[in-house]
This record gives C-alpha cells, sequence and structure tokens, in this order.
C-alpha cells in the first residue's frame, strides 16, 4: 500500500507537470475506484475459484509493469495522454484484482476466530501506507527523481510476490475454507449474488454500511484538503494542511491498535458496527462546519478512528455469514460497495462543493449519511435483534 501510494505521489506530479490538465487529474481519481465498483464480484469469483496467492501475484505484478511503464514513458519523453490514461486504468484494475483475494487470503490463515483482528491489522498496515506514502514519495521524487523514483517503487512490490511463492495458504484449503466448483463468471453469475445477500439482512446491511458512506463521502475530502486548509484559521500553510491530510491516517492507525486490546470489539457484531459509522458520520459533519483549527484536526482523528473500526467489522462479519462457496463474490460485493462507490463522492462533495461550497456539501452528504446509517440499524434490529451476530 505504500508503493500504491508512493505511486500516486509521483504519478500525479507527473500528470500536472506534463499535461497541467484537471480532467485528467479528475479522471485519476476515477480510474482509481471504478474497477471496484465493475469487477468486484467477478474478481470475487476469481478469487472462489483459483489460488488466491497467484492472483495476488497477479495483481502485484500489474502494479509493477505500470510503475515502470509510467518510468520507460518519461525517460524516453513519449508520455502523452492517453498512455497516461491507459496506466491509470490499468492501475485500478491492479488494486481490484487482488483485494477480494486478499481476503479470501486472510481467512485461509487466520480462520474465524481470529479473522477480525486479521482485518484489523491489514486496514491498519493499509493505512500506514496511506501516512508514509506520500513522505516516501516525496523523498524518491527529489532524490532519483520522478523516473527512477517509479522504478524505485516498482521493486517495492516484489518481496511479497516473492513470499507468496513460499507461504503454503491459498485462499482455501485450511480451516474448512475448501474451494468448490464453480459456475461460469458470468454477468447471470453476479446478479444472483446480489440477489442472495437481499435476503441475508446482516449481509445486506454491512453493504448498505459501506456503499452509503463510500458513495456520499468517502474519501473525497482528502482532495479538497488544500481549500479547507485555506478556509480554516491556523489551519494555512504546508504544516497546517499536513497536518489536516494525515489526521485520519493516523486515527486508523490508532484504532488498529487500540482495539486489538480493547474486549468490546473482540467479536464481531452489527450493533457497533452501525454505531461506529454514526459516530463516523457526526465526525465528518463537525469538521465540515468548523472553523476550529484544533476541533477540525481531531474530528478528522476521530473519522479515520471510527472508519477503521466499522469497516473491519463489516468486512469480517460479511466473510463470517457469507456461504463458504460464494464466499469470494460476497466480498466481491462488499469491496464493490465500499470502494467502487468512491466514485460517487466525488459529485456529491467535489461537484456539489462548487456549487454551494465544500463545508456545505460535506456537511449535507455526511447528513445524509447519517441518517441512512441510523436507518440501518432500524432495519437490522427488527429482523435480528436476538441474534448473536446483533449483539
Amino acid at each position: 500500500m505504500m508503493a500504491d501510494n508512493v505511486e500516486h505521489v509521483i504519478t500525479y506530479w507527473l500528470i500536472y507537470e506534463r499535461f497541467q490538465s484537471p480532467a485528467l487529474a479528475g479522471f485519476a481519481v476515477i480510474s482509481h475506484w471504478a474497477p471496484f465498483l465493475l469487477f468486484g464480484i467477478t474478481f470475487g469469483a476469481l478469487a472462489d475459484r483459483y489460488d488466491c496467492r497467484r492472483i495476488i501475484q497477479a495483481g502485484q505484478a500489474l502494479f509493477v509493469v505500470v510503475s515502470f511503464s509510467w518510468a520507460a514513458l518519461f525517460l524516453t519523453g513519449t508520455l502523452e495522454a492517453w498512455h497516461a490514461a491507459l496506466l491509470l486504468v490499468l492501475h485500478g484494475v491492479a488494486g481490484a484484482l487482488w483485494t477480494p483475494a486478499s481476503q479470501l487470503f486472510f481467512y485461509d490463515v487466520v480462520g474465524r476466530d481470529e479473522l477480525q483482528s486479521a482485518v484489523r491489522l491489514n486496514a491498519t498496515s493499509r493505512n500506514l501506507g496511506i501516512l508514509f506514502g506520500p513522505a516516501v514519495g516525496g523523498a524518491l521524487l527529489l532524490t532519483l527523481g520522478p523516473a527512477y523514483g517509479l522504478v524505485a517503487n516498482g521493486l517495492l512490490y516484489l518481496p511479497l510476490i516473492a513470499w507468496l511463492f513460499r507461504t503454503p495458504y491459498t485462499g482455501h484449503v485450511h480451516h474448512g475454507a475448501l474451494r468448490v466448483a464453480q459456475t461460469s463468471l458470468s454477468l447471470a453469475d453476479a446478479w444472483r449474488t446480489m440477489r442472495d445477500v437481499s435476503r441475508q439482512p446482516v449481509i445486506l446491511a454491512m453493504v448498505a454500511l459501506a456503499g452509503a458512506t463510500s458513495l456520499l463521502v468517502g474519501n473525497a475530502y482528502q482532495a479538497q484538503m488544500p481549500q479547507f486548509s485555506a478556509e480554516i484559521p491556523g489551519a494555512q500553510g504546508e504544516i497546517g494542511y499536513s497536518v489536516l491530510l494525515t489526521a485520519s491516517a493516523a486515527g486508523a492507525v490508532t484504532a488498529g491498535v487500540a482495539l486489538e486490546w480493547w474486549s468490546w470489539l473482540r467479536r464481531p457484531a452489527v450493533a457497533p458496527a452501525i454505531g461506529m459509522g454514526v459516530a463516523w458520520a457526526l465526525s465528518i459533519v463537525a469538521f465540515a462546519v468548523t472553523r476550529s483549527f484544533g476541533v477540525a484536526v481531531a474530528a478528522l482523528f476521530a473519522a479515520g478512528f471510527l472508519n477503521l473500526g466499522f469497516s473491519a467489522l463489516a468486512q469480517t462479519i460479511v466473510q463470517l455469514d457469507a456461504p463458504p462457496d460464494r464466499r469470494g463474490r460476497v466480498v466481491g460485493l462488499f469491496s464493490m460497495s465500499q470502494n467502487g462507490l468512491r466514485v460517487g463522492s466525488g459529485a456529491t462533495v467535489g461537484l456539489l462543493g462548487g456549487v454551494v461550497g465544500i463545508h456545505a456539501s460535506l456537511g449535507w452528504s455526511a447528513a445524509v449519511a447519517l441518517v441512512i446509517t441510523a436507518g440501518l440499524w432500524l432495519f437490522v434490529a427488527r429482523r435480528a435483534p436476538s441474534t448473536a451476530a446483533w449483539r
């Protein structure tokens, strides 16, 4: 994940320097999340059918190819807009490809009892990558330049690729997670997965929780952070901007460490997942309306903490309740909802912000997310009020 974010830092700089195109910069965000939306269930089906080690390696190898291609095009002076667009799409596909396989891999390694811890630790490591990726990317950009910085970045993927040749876990053979024969990878099969989930209120609620928070807010406010920094007294300048930019990731990393010792969340349950979703929405509203630098930092830190908490819980619940023979597909659906629907947050926060202002657009988007998450609480409570999954 650090390599992923390093590539963003350097390639976004390349795009700005070479093309000065806001449209291409916007396409970079869309292309990153659209493959999750379009292919989430399909890539989950691949994880159901094939060795997850090889799928993860394929995704990592595609990341390497993209990094090296950026470097080669820059070194030869042949980089054009269509090259950039194609590489941005391939980068997004690589991220979407390996995500469901990695979740099945965790289940194979740790089993049911420790799955939540594995998911949470993985989310913590992802946020560490987000936290340190920009710093490492900036250092590579300054010391090696964009082309050789991207070459060095491509090498960061190799240890994981090599390790996956040695591990015995395939995503299917341990803890009863046996691979079974699957139907063809088709739209009809994807539609069947969505129909099956619609009849399971707990999974449906977790998918809806991930989807609503991603569609309405996601991480779109990060792209607007320069303007938030300029409009919040005390946040102006590089230091204030950097603090705001990293506060959410710092909160998420803190959550990953703290929740490992907090016995209240040792058992996956729906109520705390939705409860933290409600609290997350309130934190985003607080950030949107405040003009205090201290309150803004605290709200973003809390939002990062709560986001990791409810997303890790939701991911775990979905895996545990999914049918064993379709676990990859259901995880892919969750990934589609959690990641793919972030494409919409560019409109709810960004485009709407151009009309009413970013504070208002973020505040109203978070308020709608708050209403939906509260509604999900009532939805599940009425259908599973006495089950262990709810408590």
